[in-house]
């Protein structure tokens, strides 16, 4: 039988304190609330609110997670927006037609900021983040191919979608939901990445498509996109296969139009077929919103598109959800009011500075290698040096914790498991202090960790990360 103590307290109904609840007049027992079930009789608002604030306090302190790309600050006036957005339903067109438009415009936008050819009107849509966006540029590209191959398909042949093993679970999602065989290249070495000649080698006549990354989740890279073009460009005039690229750019698409206009990873190459970014990354807004934009309406399948219109006028929708929150994007479209092209560029630009001065300082400390400079995301990776051996990257991970940091450790995936790291993702708010505070509890640890006879953690006691 379970313990009442401890984690599996959590069992035992929720104890009110006498200040937030009544105690019952006849019996003087203070109140509880069943945890698990619902309660027979409603509380009070204070009561309930009460009780959940004081739970909340378990969580990490927001500004010093710096395992999430989420965005976790935003400006009074946004939230005052989201506020009275809340109730506010995407889908229902006509009854918000105000907001309707609001996505209409963000899309148009961000087609510009991509150089989308041509187009007044980009094709895209707004989805609950970017997964779902990643969904849905991996669905268009099967449909494409299953639209060109449709003897081959209808013969029983596997559609195959090329990615590198750095690549977001939602990948790896899409294969499984959808039927699609996942070629996921390994790293190799010091390519911790996606490489151009590795993609064409990995394509065959049933590839749909090759995802390639602006912004690794593992260590703040950039996938060479426009090589993986020119590589998909060769293999085409020696086989015939067309191979379309998906550019996933949840976190670069906001961060290199604006610091590296110059770098042509968008719609400029001919073979980029769609691209999606996090709004609730680095777009500034709290979770969740995303964005999907493609090249023209042939790149998305009509047949995708469904419309109904028994919410008043004829609604097209290509969305795994159908009604979903509308406030999310009035945030974004807030922000791109407020910011502008110099805004964003000034935010991401302070970004980075903070990224490289803090992996300056993590090297200088004499112990730890760097993977990434947090020259591109303002995201790096590092590792401990060959000789440190008396404590591992999970050690660092699991003391920092003591100061209130949320610093992730895992390993990378084949074939370099054998490699575990460290990563920092900096975020809006993560100021130069922050960095030098975070360097100075980095540095008070050390003389501990080193008198360690051994590595304490490893790779099994990992903390939890989520991307």
């Amino acid at each position: 039988m379970a313990s009442e103590t401890g984690e599996h307290g959590r069992r035992r109904p929720i104890s009110v304190n006498p200040l937030l609840g009544e105690a019952d007049p006849v019996s003087g027992v203070k109140t509880v609330l069943p945890r698990h079930t619902l309660p027979d009789a409603p509380t009070t608002p204070s009561t309930a609110s009460r009780l959940i604030r004081d739970e909340l306090m378990l969580d990490v302190n927001p500004r010093l997670n710096l395992a999430t790309f989420v965005t976790t600050w935003m400006e009074p006036e946004a939230r005052a927006l989201i506020g009275d957005a809340a109730d506010r339903n995407l889908i229902d067109r006509d009854e918000y037609p105000a907001t309707a438009d609001m996505e209409q415009r963000c899309i148009a936008m961000l087609g510009r900021l991509w150089n989308v050819p041509g187009q007044e009107h980009p094709v895209g849509t707004s989805t609950v983040g970017s997964s779902e966006a990643c969904m849905l540029g991996g669905i268009a590209l099967k449909r494409r191919w299953t639209h060109r191959n449709a003897v081959r398909h209808a013969a029983g042949a596997r559609p195959n979608l090329v990615m590198g093993a750095n690549a977001q679970v939602c990948w790896k999602k899409f294969c499984n939901y959808w039927d699609v065989d996942a070629r996921v290249v390994p790293m190799e070495g010091d390519r911790f990445h996606l490489g151009a000649e590795q993609a064409a080698e990995a394509c065959d006549e049933n590839t749909i498509g090759v995802v390639a990354i602006l912004g690794s989740t593992m260590d703040g890279s950039y996938e060479p996109v426009a090589d993986i073009c020119l590589a998909l460009d060769a293999l085409q005039e020696r086989t015939g296969w067309h191979v379309p690229v998906h550019v996933d750019a949840a976190s670069g698409g906001m961060i290199a139009p604006f610091l590296e206009p110059q770098l042509e990873w968008d719609f400029r190459q001919a073979r980029v077929a769609s691209i999606n970014t996090s709004g609730h990354k680095y777009g500034l807004v709290y979770p969740g919103i995303g964005w999907v934009i493609w090249r023209d309406g042939d790149a998305l399948p009509e047949d995708l598109v469904e419309r109904v219109n028994y919410l008043g006028g004829d609604v097209p929708t290509f969305t795994l959800n159908f009604s979903r929150p509308g406030a999310p994007v009035i945030a974004q479209y807030y922000n791109f009011l407020r910011l502008g092209h110099q805004g964003y560029r000034a935010v991401q630009g302070a970004l980075r500075e903070v990224a490289m001065y803090l992996a300056e300082q993590v090297e200088a400390l004499g112990c730890f290698r760097l993977l990434t400079r947090g020259d591109q995301l303002p995201v790096f990776a590092f590792a401990t040096t060959d000789d440190v051996t008396r404590f591992s990257v999970f050690d660092v991970s699991r003391r920092l914790r003591e100061f209130g940091w949320l610093m992730p450790a895992y390993t990378f995936p084949a074939n370099r498991q054998d490699l575990g790291v460290l990563r920092v993702v900096c975020r809006n708010g993560f100021s130069l202090d922050l960095a030098d505070r975070l360097v100075e509890d980095l540095r008070s640890l050390l003389p501990w960790l080193r008198r360690q006879p051994a590595p304490f953690h490893g790779p099994a006691d990992a903390t939890s990360f989520h991307h």
